[in-house]
């Protein structure tokens, strides 16, 4: 849900704001762009300088640099971002935003802005149980302000109780199911259901022929669909990677015939069908029940396959007009014919080419450079990005395709 936002984070006078560095890790590893607005007496609990490091992005404080050569525009500030995190707010700065005061910089860009803004309160026990702060929460909040609920632990006076700021890790999961709440539900009221990762074929119980795909990007697909509002099943070969998103069913499976048949007992009830699986597409023809063992020191061994089940061609056949069937070609030369070739033959709405000739694309990578080809003989070529915002642009053709189809 962060990736590639622009997110002010702002912090106030505070002991809490040594993990308003921790903080801004965490946003930039998940993909944000981060600029950082530092109050004076911020500036007395930490440096601006690791702020600075830590984002690639001058800090901010006042309105002009200490030269007096440039102005640091507010209201640019405030337009430039996507969501403002005050972490931590000092009572100070809540009573000033409670009641429209303007003093410093980051208030100026506060009242600037028109994004969501959310606050991660930070001070003492009796001071955060004051009726003037509680009452300045409640203030902030009826504007839409968002507030981050303080954690109950001991404090830098000494005392144990509520006002410690939250754990930056719970400010991120705050700050990420609250943008996802307000992500446009286009795929509400749909069945999505998506197949990744490996499968892997026993040779015998400690042996098996496999491939290297991860299946980070069917996961990224999954919580993607399930940010835009679908009942997701995730059909997932084996994999270190799970999807984070708690409305993904996961159904996991080892081998093509496991995956065929958890595929063919949840189509019918799917409008979208992803199949981003990397399936074997052969498998031994027996399996031992021990482990073989080898005969002599220069015998070879000779492993007779035969084909697995073509999952992607049987639904192909089986889809009803309602239904929509994407799926994924990973080549290594004549990517477009390749690709088109298995569109037609498998009867595809569309298909996503990866080549493994691109640097960052294909397995392992968290990133991925892809390419879209239709029934309708439209190809869209992407760019080189992360397998979360591949995962947005296959979901928003799929919607514009669908929706081309209901004008026709």
């Amino acid at each position: 849900m962060l990736e590639d936002k622009k997110i002010i984070l702002a912090v106030t006078g505070s002991i809490a704001a040594y993990k308003s560095a921790v903080l801004l890790r965490l946003l930039i590893k998940a993909g944000a762009n981060v600029k950082v607005v530092m109050t004076e007496a911020a500036q007395t609990f930490i440096a601006p300088l690791t702020f600075s490091t830590l984002s690639k992005n001058p800090v901010y404080s006042t309105f002009v640099d200490r030269e007096g050569a440039v102005w640091n525009n507010h209201v640019d500030l405030g337009l430039w971002a996507d969501l403002i995190i005050i972490a931590p707010a000092s009572a100070n700065t809540l009573a000033k935003m409670s009641h429209g005061l303007c003093d410093n910089l980051l208030t100026a860009v506060y009242l600037s802005a028109k994004c969501p803004v959310c606050v991660a309160p930070a001070m003492d026990r009796d001071m955060w149980l004051h009726p003037s702060t509680q009452e300045n929460i409640e203030r902030i909040q009826s504007f839409g302000n968002q507030v981050i609920s303080v954690e109950t632990g001991e404090l830098a006076s000494g005392l144990v109780g509520a006002g410690r700021m939250a754990e930056p890790e719970n400010i991120v999961q705050y700050v990420e199911t609250f943008l996802a709440d307000k992500e446009d539900k286009v795929l509400a009221k749909k069945t999505v259901l998506i197949t990744a990762g490996p499968t892997q074929e026993a040779i015998d119980p400690v042996r098996f022929i496999s491939n290297h795909s991860s299946g980070k990007m069917g996961i990224a697909l999954a919580d993607t669909a399930a940010q835009q509002g679908a009942k997701v099943q995730l059909v997932l070969g084996p994999s270190s990677f799970r999807p984070k998103h708690p409305n993904v069913e996961v159904i996991s499976v080892k081998s093509a015939e496991d995956m065929f048949q958890a595929v063919d007992t949840r189509f019918d009830e799917a409008h979208l069908i992803i199949m981003a699986a990397a399936v074997a597409d052969f498998t031994p023809e027996t399996t031992s029940n021990e482990k073989i063992k080898k005969k002599g020191k220069d015998d070879g061994m000779s492993i007779p396959l035969k084909r697995t089940k073509d999952i992607l061609k049987t639904m192909g056949e089986r889809k009803k007009d309602h239904q929509m069937l994407v799926g994924f070609a990973l080549e290594t030369q004549n990517f477009i014919e390749n690709a088109q070739r298995k569109l037609n033959k498998k009867n595809l709405d569309f298909i996503v080419l990866n080549s493994m000739r691109e640097k960052g694309a294909g397995f392992q990578h968290d990133t991925n450079k892809v390419t879209i080809l239709d029934r309708h003989n439209n190809i869209e070529k992407f760019e080189l990005k992360s397998k979360q915002r591949v995962a947005k642009d296959i979901l928003a053709y799929a919607v514009s395709l669908e929706q081309k189809s209901k004008e026709e």
